[in-house]
């Protein structure tokens, strides 16, 4: 009894531990356990939903949201908090062209190429103090939710945007998509109003001040800034881009998503390819 002294154990615990010993399902547990804190220290963004998912496909079997619930608050792993966005894109002055909102919030597609989102999002490092910006181009399919092309400037102008859709339509030769985009300058110039009608593009932009018009590509920021830049200090821009260009291939490789029963946007793009 002076172990359980020195331990801080009752006696009634001591015994009721001897004629209870962990359950085979409790032992399961502290094996899942064990695993999710591995995940959760790389991942430190991941919330109990996206953990079950990587437990399950890394286990081989299902492991249900509550079981996931149970283990996350036993262990007091929760996922980093979403930033809320400060701004919303406002139209262009003097825009050459202007289109109807004729995506109209139908964030699905029923084959790849089908219908692309798009947008250009800021990231800033320090330097001596001096605060920098980098500028992020991508583009998103709506139905794997792959970024088929994207593209970094140090300048947020037209060829930031006519580069990532020349990049896009040189791996996907044969795609004519919807094309959605907000008011921005870019998108409202005559320059990318040639491109989308060499291309056979119907252009659909978002209204003004609606950035849910543009829903998943906003999401895709959120998803990218929370689990990668936000809580950080970039002070050089080659860690930036690198962090940038790391992620964007965790997402499209190896980032698994519900929506895409539980598969990575490639593997969902695949995928339909085999059965196609």
């Amino acid at each position: 009894m002076e172990l359980c002294a020195l331990a801080g154990v009752t006696r009634s615990a001591y015994y009721r531990w001897l004629r209870n010993p962990a359950s085979i399902s409790e032992r399961k547990n502290d094996d899942l356990a064990a695993i999710a804190e591995r995940i959760h220290s790389e991942h430190p963004d991941m919330g109990y939903r996206r953990l079950g998912d990587e437990l399950s496909r890394e286990c081989g079997f299902r492991i249900n949201d509550k079981r996931m619930l149970r283990i996350c608050r036993a262990k007091k792993l929760q996922s980093t908090i979403k930033w809320k966005p400060l701004c919303c894109t406002r139209g262009a002055r003097n825009a050459a062209h202007v289109a109807d909102n004729i995506l109209n919030r139908e964030f699905t597609a029923s084959e790849p190429n089908e219908k692309w989102l798009t947008d250009v999002s800021e990231f800033k490092y320090y330097d001596d103090g001096d605060v920098h910006k980098v500028y992020l181009s991508a583009i998103l399919d709506l139905y794997d939710r792959r970024i088929v092309a994207y593209r970094i400037s140090d300048s947020n102008d037209n060829p930031i945007v006519m580069e990532t859709f020349r990049n896009a339509f040189d791996a996907e030769p044969d795609a004519h998509p919807l094309c959605h985009s907000d008011r921005g300058f870019q998108y409202t110039s005559q320059q990318f109003f040639s491109l989308m009608q060499e291309h056979g593009c119907l252009h659909s932009m978002s209204r003004v001040a609606h950035c849910i018009d543009n829903g998943p590509m906003e999401g895709f920021w959120g998803i990218l800034k929370r689990e990668t830049y936000y809580g950080k200090k970039f002070t050089d821009r080659k860690e930036l881009v690198a962090a940038i260009n790391d992620y964007i291939d965790y997402y499209n490789n190896r980032r698994i998503q519900r929506k895409l029963h539980r598969m990575t946007p490639l593997e969902f793009h695949s995928a339909f390819n085999a059965a196609a």
